[in-house]
């Protein structure tokens, strides 16, 4: 296929990036269905709930709730831990695209599978089947983003990438919950499948790995977690860390739904919308603020995401109106649009030839990471009052910010100052 470009973007780029939507449509189907589709009762779960686990004080009964937790946190842990050995599976071979295809070959059979079992060790099998199945196709797929961009135009590439990943995540739940009430589980199952197969008949046909990525393999693939010479922290090691604390932030909110509802008197309607204000902010910010950090460089959004990160995340302990949650939960997406495509930008003007897979699966898995813990976190949090879980989640910003600050230079060498542009002035050149 041709490096031609539509709407300022290779087209390749743009080819990926549909594809990461389709399977990202697909699978965040199964956070909506799989929960329903446990508690249907066609999942054999009576022998399993109310038995202990543990020993002494220890121990903990396990309920329906726990139950599901674990089926869809499974998936976020297998998904993010895998990245960095698949990463470095596809440098070391110097291939991107078979990796994919297998990734998303997985994730479509384990869709498919729900639909053919009715035990929770098989649904706890396939869910472990399909993180590890995204596990190959998203580090592969950054690599190959970045690989496809230069300096010019790497930040503007990740943001219309994350941008189509978000829309299908966003929309994925609301068609889902259509689906299922209309058509039943099997249908749910079909649609994820189709997303997967949809997605893999993309790649087949219009990617292919750059030449250079085959050529240039390398043997010395290890994640640094100091700086060259000892000065510091690496500074993409720096930015995962700060990327686990980020979404660690986002993902606080999901599972105290009914004290949020509570606390400000609302409907589960207006709960979603403050869920997916985070996505829509997302959606909207992401390409434009990707492109302006190939102008005016990465660090000023990287540190203003985390500026604007931490009062959102604050916020949300402590405002009383449906309408205040939903504003900072719009803020703290605009914070993490500024943060995540220039952190990958970063990364990728970093990377040397052949390890794109490695060093941009630092940041895919903990950005998983995060994702997976923050449930756990505000659930054991919000024993302690309401706002805990949301001032720890502030507090920790603050210590991401910190490191970004000190730990992570600017990458882009002609990066033009903002305040410069804004004042309309123009030195004269040297």
């Amino acid at each position: 296929m041709s490096n031609s470009r539509l709407f300022g973007t290779d087209r390749r780029v743009l080819v990926l990036a549909f594809a990461r939507m389709a399977d990202a449509l697909g699978n965040s189907f199964l956070i909506v269905v799989l929960p329903l589709f446990i508690a249907s009762g066609r999942v054999t779960i009576e022998g399993l709930v109310g038995a202990r686990v543990g020993v002494g004080v220890a121990s903990l009964a396990l309920t329906e709730e726990l139950l599901i937790g674990i089926v869809l946190s499974l998936f976020g842990f297998f998904n993010s831990f895998l990245q960095p050995f698949t990463g470095r599976l596809s440098d070391r071979t110097g291939r991107r695209r078979v990796y994919i295809l297998a990734g998303l070959a997985l994730l479509g059979v384990a869709s498919g599978g729900y639909a053919f079992v009715d035990s929770y060790a098989a649904v706890l099998a396939l869910r472990a089947l399909q993180g590890i199945g995204v596990a190959f196709t998203v580090p592969c797929t950054v690599a190959l983003v970045n690989e496809l961009a230069t300096s010019a135009d790497r930040g503007g590439n990740f943001g219309v990438f994350n941008t189509f990943r978000l829309l299908g995540f966003g929309f994925g739940p609301i068609v889902a919950g259509l689906t299922v009430e209309a058509y039943g589980f099997d249908a749910a199952f079909g649609v994820a499948v189709a997303g997967a197969f949809l997605s893999f008949l993309l790649v087949q046909v219009f990617v292919s790995d750059p030449e250079r990525t085959e050529a240039s393999a390398g043997d010395d693939l290890s994640i640094s977690v100091r700086a060259d010479g000892g000065g510091g922290l690496d500074p993409v090691f720096a930015l995962g860390v700060a990327t686990v604390c980020m979404a660690l932030g986002i993902a606080l909110f999901a599972p105290l739904e009914a004290q949020i509802n509570d606390r400000l008197g609302q409907s589960s309607v207006l709960f979603g919308v403050q869920f997916g204000a985070v996505v829509i902010a997302n959606v909207l910010f992401q390409i434009p603020i990707g492109r302006a950090s190939d102008t005016y460089g990465r660090r000023p959004f990287l540190l203003g995401g985390f500026v604007v990160l931490v009062p959102a995340t604050l916020a949300q302990g402590y405002v009383t109106t449906s309408l205040g949650m939903a504003l900072a939960r719009l803020f703290q997406g605009v914070a993490v649009a500024m943060v995540f495509a220039p952190a990958l930008a970063v990364a990728g003007d970093l990377a040397r030839e052949g390890e794109s897979g490695t060093t941009l699966s630092v940041l895919t898995m903990a950005f998983g990471l995060g994702v997976a813990l923050g449930p756990l976190t505000s659930g054991f949090l919000e024993r302690f009052g309401f706002a805990t879980p949301f001032v720890v989640g502030a507090a920790i910003g603050a210590l991401a910010l910190a490191l970004v600050y000190t730990q992570v230079e600017e990458t882009l060498e002609d990066a033009r100052p903002i305040g410069r542009s804004l004042s309309g002035t123009v030195e004269p050149d040297d």
